[in-house]
């Protein structure tokens, strides 16, 4: 991902990325072949198959993945706070300058 800011807030700093709830997710993959930013891992090894392993890789706000999961497994973060949240970053980086 080429982002490094949003809304000229460190990425990094901003928590915004798919929940798995994994008493619902059967493993369909759905999200990993709608996601072009590689958000998702999938270890067939593993006893969680698939993971969030590149948070910062997902666009801020978006939730298309979770469209595509017919069982509701992804949620995200909540929007209106995590406005909040970029706005104090926001705030608090004007008042360093």
């Amino acid at each position: 991902m080429s982002e490094t800011t949003f809304m000229g807030v460190p990425r990094d700093k901003i928590a915004w990325y798919p929940l798995i709830d994994y008493d619902k997710c059967n493993y369909c993959m759905e999200c990993v072949k709608f996601c072009p930013h590689n958000v998702f891992e999938v270890d067939e090894n593993a006893a969680r198959k698939l993971n969030v392993a590149n948070q910062n890789n997902c666009v801020v706000f978006c939730r298309a993945c979770s469209k595509t999961c017919g069982l509701d497994a992804l949620t995200f973060q909540d929007k209106n706070e995590t406005i909040k949240h970029i706005k104090e970053i926001r705030k608090e980086g004007a008042a360093d300058e």
